[in-house]
């Protein structure tokens, strides 16, 4: 496994565990270093997703995160 790919379950786990504030979310996992984009490769592969709920964004897995995340974390 390579190391973004470890770090991009390290996300999905901590994204799964509870939820996520878009902001919380981005200031614990956006980077400015072009070989850690670990939010954007989560993000360009579909395995999260931002929702409006009420007046805040939320950040979830989709069902390819969860299936990414079951198969790697049983």
């Amino acid at each position: 496994m390579l190391a973004s790919q470890a770090l991009v379950l390290d996300l999905l786990e901590w994204i799964a565990a509870a939820p996520r504030e878009y902001e919380a979310v981005m200031e614990a996992w956006r980077t400015s270093c072009p070989r850690m984009p670990v939010w954007e490769d989560a993000m360009d592969s579909g395995l999260v997703e931002r929702l409006s709920a009420e007046e805040k964004t939320i950040v979830q897995l989709t069902q390819a995160g969860r299936d990414m995340l079951s198969c790697a974390r049983p």
